[in-house]
């Protein structure tokens, strides 16, 4: 029993003291290298000779005045209002590092921090420093987006959009929800509004929402984000939530959730995807083929032969209209607790 106990406060003391290291190292924001030298940005300010290095946003207004006004409508710029931010970098030397040398020498590029010259994955190092830590930005270095080069400013403007990007583009349609909304570019600071964001790369997908059965993303009544998460994720195509494949369904189509009694397999192993087409269908239902009958038949190949009285009779006659639609009679195909062949 003695020695269980030492081995517990042994292990509650190392935890303490990772803690504490822990908990002290979040004191730095991060390094910021200059050319020159490297130069520690500390998000928290602890005496008067580190508060020297800083000028302030209104210094650099003087000679960045386009910049500076385009920032001051943003979210980066009101985090002076944020109490839990009062003793914290802000504006922009939080991004762009200390500016006292680099406005004592008269612009000198060399004693800043630019990201002209950095690539993407640097680039959205410096706005994990702080936006680290939220569960939509966790997983972005897992990410596809983050593997194939593409950083935060490729979507986001730490300045603030301009405000020709609010207005709708070719790749959405004019709706009456996109003229009440003509602000959507707005939202997280992206430099346009969410569909034609995500079309200007992922271009096959314009011409799915363009398809007679689609959601409705293109109207602006659904955006990208509530299926996908950007930022990366552990689902297939970063589809949103953690749990099963087809978990950004069913928080729309709750009715199709369950848990049922009677699953149906292709739902829990495949998801929905097994047979419709989430973002557009020439079919109705947004079914991948044109027949129900077809998408059955793909797994339940032999039922005509089983199962059938013959070439003309039985239930599963493919020579009966009726018979022909599987859903005439197995109603509940996403699952029920009635019925094992899922009738109504």
């Amino acid at each position: 029993m003695a020695s269980t106990k030492i081995i517990k406060v042994v292990l509650l003391g190392a935890f303490t003291l990772f803690l504490a290291v822990w908990l002290a190292s979040g004191t730095y924001s991060r390094v910021f290298n200059t050319g020159s030298e490297n130069v520690e940005a500390l998000s928290v300010l602890p005496d008067d000779k580190d508060k020297d290095a800083f000028v302030g946003s209104e210094t650099c207004q003087a000679c960045h005045e386009d910049q500076f006004k385009q920032f001051s409508d943003t979210k980066h710029a009101k985090l002076a209002d944020q109490k839990d931010w009062k003793d914290k970098v802000q504006g922009c030397e939080s991004c762009h590092g200390p500016g006292k040398e680099h406005v004592e020498g008269g612009g000198d590029k060399t004693k800043i921090v630019s990201f002209k010259n950095k690539n993407s994955k640097e680039i959205s190092e410096t706005c994990l420093s702080c936006h680290a830590g939220k569960e939509s930005h966790n997983n972005f270095r897992r990410g596809e987006h983050w593997r194939n080069n593409v950083g935060c400013t490729d979507c986001h403007t730490a300045h603030g959009p301009q405000y020709a990007s609010f207005k709708p583009g070719s790749t959405t349609d004019i709706g009456q929800t996109t003229r009440e909304n003509p602000t959507g570019a707005t939202v997280a600071m992206l430099k346009q509004s969410e569909p034609q964001l995500c079309i200007s790369c992922h271009s096959e997908t314009k011409s799915q929402f363009k398809k007679p059965f689609h959601h409705k993303v293109l109207e602006g009544t659904m955006n990208c984000s509530d299926c996908h998460n950007a930022h990366g994720g552990f689902e297939l195509k970063q589809a949103k939530l953690s749990v099963g494949t087809d978990a950004a369904c069913v928080k729309c189509h709750t009715d199709k959730q369950g848990p049922f009694v009677f699953e149906h397999a292709p739902l829990k192993t495949e998801g929905c995807a097994s047979c419709h087409t989430p973002h557009g269908s020439a079919n109705p239902k947004l079914l991948k083929r044109p027949q129900v009958r077809q998408l059955c038949l793909e797994c339940h190949s032999g039922i005509t032969d089983q199962l059938s009285d013959g070439p003309t009779g039985g239930p599963h006659a493919q020579t009966s209209i009726r018979s022909q639609n599987c859903t005439v009679c197995h109603a509940m195909i996403h699952g029920s607790n009635a019925s094992n062949v899922f009738f109504r």
